[in-house]
């Protein structure tokens, strides 16, 4: 019989992120009942939530992975098997570059996709990430995960798949399978070596529509909210030109 893979959901959300809701403790708990082998908790720009889960994690059966969603200047980015959240706000180039200091490998989760601060293709050509979030759970259609990933065929980066999850329910909702073994040996380093290699596959389904579209509203109120700081009367505007359909 063939072995299964070794499963993990590398963007995930806890209640240490300020758009999180969930504690940690029942996102480790989920993930052992769907069997997958890993999660990592990505919160924004805070790592402490993501250090707890990763100490616990051997007792769910799962392996501990700590990482950051780290906001760039550029957009967002996803520091995987970091122990240190890199300092937001620097451009991306210098932030991949951090993280790979601290251990970890660099993705770009939901790129070009401005309602979501995803890393515009302007500022992603060219970049030497470790790999590409080509699948997010959190969609219409899937637009925008075939952009994302005919730009990692492209340029040769590595294919992630993450839930992107902001609640239990839809963690696993979309997991990276990775070329390691599932028994019980691998390692968080062994994780990151994988996904540096490109020893990945995608797999997932979308989130129910009805929450994908209060996902997009809700980055759309974030964006219009930014803009109405920056220049009040124009946020409406903006935020019109911002939604994705």
């Amino acid at each position: 019989m063939e072995e299964s893979p070794f499963t993990i959901d590398p963007h995930v959300h806890s209640e240490g992120s300020y758009d999180g809701r969930e504690p940690v403790e029942l996102l480790l708990e989920h993930a052992a009942d769907i069997d997958l082998d890993a999660i990592v908790v990505t919160d924004h720009d805070t790592i402490e939530e993501s250090l707890r889960a990763a100490r616990m994690a051997p007792a769910y059966g799962l392996v501990g992975v700590p990482g950051v969603e780290v906001s760039t200047a550029d957009g967002h980015l996803l520091a995987i098997g970091v122990e240190e959240c890199p300092r937001p706000g620097q451009p991306l180039p210098e932030t991949v570059d951090r993280v790979r200091e601290l251990g970890g490998v660099a993705v770009v989760p939901h790129p070009f996709q401005r309602t979501r601060h995803g890393v515009p293709r302007r500022r992603l050509a060219g970049v030497d990430v470790d790999g590409i979030e080509t699948y997010n759970a959190w969609l219409f259609t899937g637009y925008r995960n075939r952009r994302a990933a005919a730009f990692a065929r492209r340029y040769d980066h590595a294919d992630l798949a993450g839930s992107d999850a902001h609640r239990v329910e839809t963690v696993g909702r979309a997991f990276t399978a990775l070329d390691l073994p599932t028994d019980g040996s691998v390692t968080a380093d062994d994780v990151v070596a994988a996904i540096r290699r490109g020893d990945t596959a995608v797999h997932g389904r979308r989130a129910p529509l009805h929450r994908c579209a209060g996902h997009y509203v809700k980055g759309a109120a974030r964006k219009s909210g930014y803009a109405a700081r920056r220049a009040p009367g124009v946020a409406t505007s903006v935020a019109s030109a911002l939604l994705p359909f």
